[in-house]
């Protein structure tokens, strides 16, 4: 009787007005449990910065995916999260050696792959490999988001992650828009057909 791998994914960064969407894949072990796994968001962001280290060392295979401002102001959110969701699978199955069986996908619709994959509303509550991938996700995002605040440190991005705040509007209006923003996006738009 051979294993059957079944894989969590979740992404982090639909709502914001700036830098890419990202999506995480794992497989957990069974072998290695991992304690305190729960949807990032009720997480504090040390406890989750210990749960992904956790994630990348006890985890049978993880694997990261995005997409860029770029393509998400190309083809739209819900694509560009479901493209993300699709190469965090990929990266992930580089590292399994195969595809996993089966993907259980937080939220209402999956992306389209060659593998069985089932949608689970509120899935990073229920299921702990979705648990797994949401901090792999949410990690990653608010270290790019770091890296973002660092070259455009007017913006306030270490404080409001991107999301579309009063101080994020704020800055918008005072600086403009950055090379990041997603101009498809309304609040970004509107400042843009102001120019």
């Amino acid at each position: 009787m051979s294993v059957i791998w079944v894989c969590g994914v979740d992404e982090a960064g639909r709502g914001p007005l700036v830098g890419a969407v990202v999506a995480g894949a794992v497989v957990l072990d069974p072998a290695q449990p991992i304690e305190g796994l729960k949807d990032s968001k009720k997480l504090t962001p040390a406890r989750r910065e210990y749960l992904y280290e956790q994630i990348m060392q006890k985890a049978k295979a993880w694997g990261i995916g995005e997409a860029s401002p770029l393509e998400i102001d190309q083809i739209n959110i819900l694509q560009a999260t479901m493209l993300a969701m699709r190469r965090a699978i990929e990266d992930l199955t580089t590292r399994l050696g195969a595809w996993p069986d089966k993907a259980l996908i937080d939220g209402n619709r999956c992306p389209e792959l060659p593998i069985s994959a089932e949608a689970i509303v509120k899935g990073d509550a229920k299921e702990p490999a979705i648990s797994a991938a949401s901090i792999l996700a949410k990690v990653t995002r608010d270290r790019q988001m770091q890296i973002l605040h660092e070259r455009h440190p007017q913006y306030g991005f270490a404080q409001h992650m991107g999301y579309p705040t009063e101080a994020h509007f704020a800055a918008l209006k005072a600086f403009g828009v950055c090379d990041e923003h997603r101009r498809s996006f309304a609040p970004v738009r509107k400042v843009l057909e102001a120019l």
